[in-house]
């Protein structure tokens, strides 16, 4: 299986299943003398930890990272960060009645056509338990951009067809949704239980900020920076469509509407999203990823065994309701690794 590495001048590779011993990230590029301890990646970690909300699966994983490489006395050293989170509640037997048949929705089915053989304990690198890799990995990427004044934010817009219109920053940590609009964070909390409670699951929509990135990040063809972060966000298996500013409602508007005009103390608007080009314009990156239901839900569903018998598919195992909000710091650490990644690559241009 190829293409488990992303990232040019910062590179990260992840590796492992749900259901193996342990899965991990490999960095390579960090740059040297960046303080750096295994608290500093464990802070994003228990964000993204299963078990802590209702509509979250209950799997039970401490998720503890093991740094075994790159760092020296709270100091990264320029080699490969080698991250190590070991799995400790895996429950294989729960998943042995997919060991024959694809969960519809899931990659069950098009992992089986690419390579003849699949791990059915959960997905294997198709589940959802990959993505704690890209967050331990996103955190060594904050340290790379904190000392050039960059934030990443995420925030719920959107869950089960309600969204949030009444934005106050300040409420986005007073609800385990991270939502900033307190009326619809409530009402996403009944769409979730309603959910549950009828075996079924919610999609919704991440919007992330990108705060004090510098103008000039990107390259101009095709590197640009709208490009590799929309790809870095669709890696991410629930992620089927991304937005950058006014995203797909620019396409309904006027030259006249669209356009950010420019005035002696900058920018008049921000619908380009911060970006022109493919390149940052120091305006706040906007960007919106659109996150499907997730697709194992104990509702019968028809599907099909590996032989082409029709079944019908009730899923059991441990599962989220919706993969918001454990979503939002893999979606940070994605657009984190990206900004970080061309960060380096601007300082070699030189200016």
């Amino acid at each position: 299986m190829a293409a488990n590495t992303f990232g040019v001048a910062f590179r990260v590779t992840t590796w492992g299943e749900s259901h193996g011993p342990a899965l991990g990230a490999v960095v390579d590029g960090c740059p040297p003398g960046l303080a750096l301890d295994e608290h500093d990646v464990q802070e994003w970690l228990n964000r993204r930890r299963p078990g802590r909300a209702p509509s979250a699966s209950p799997r039970r994983e401490d998720d503890q990272v093991e740094i075994l490489s790159g760092v020296f006395e709270g100091k990264t050293t320029g080699t490969p960060i080698a991250l190590l989170i070991r799995n400790r509640d895996a429950a294989s037997h729960d998943y042995e009645d997919l060991r024959d048949v694809f969960r519809p929705g899931h990659g069950d089915f098009a992992y089986m056509q690419k390579y003849g053989i699949r791990d059915h304990r959960g997905g294997g690198r198709a589940s959802g338990r990959e993505t704690a890799a890209r967050v331990a990995a996103g955190a060594v990427a904050a340290k790379v951009l904190a000392p050039a004044g960059i934030r990443v934010f995420a925030f719920t817009r959107e869950l089960g067809g309600i969204a949030a219109t009444d934005i106050r920053p300040g409420e986005m940590d007073r609800n385990d949704l991270r939502c900033p609009d307190p009326k619809a964070a409530e009402q996403m909390a009944s769409r979730l239980e309603e959910a549950r409670e009828g075996g079924d699951s919610l999609g919704g929509v991440v919007e992330i900020i990108v705060q004090g990135c510098p103008p000039g990040l990107g390259e101009p063809v095709f590197d640009k920076l709208d490009a590799d972060l929309a790809k870095a966000l669709m890696s991410i298996g629930t992620v089927k469509g991304v937005e950058i500013g006014a995203g797909f409602e620019a396409a309904r508007m006027k030259g006249s509407q669209s356009n950010d005009t420019l005035g002696p103390d900058g920018f008049g608007s921000n619908r380009a999203g911060g970006i022109l080009a493919g390149i940052s314009t120091g305006q706040d990156i906007v960007l919106r990823a659109a996150c499907k239901p997730i697709p194992s839900i104990g509702r019968e569903q028809q599907t099909v065994d590996v032989f082409g018998k029709p079944v019908v598919l009730a899923v059991r195992g441990r599962h989220d309701v919706c993969v918001i909000p454990r979503i939002l710091p893999v979606c940070e650490a994605m657009v984190s690794i990206v900004l970080a990644d061309h960060l380096l690559r601007q300082r070699a241009v030189g200016r």
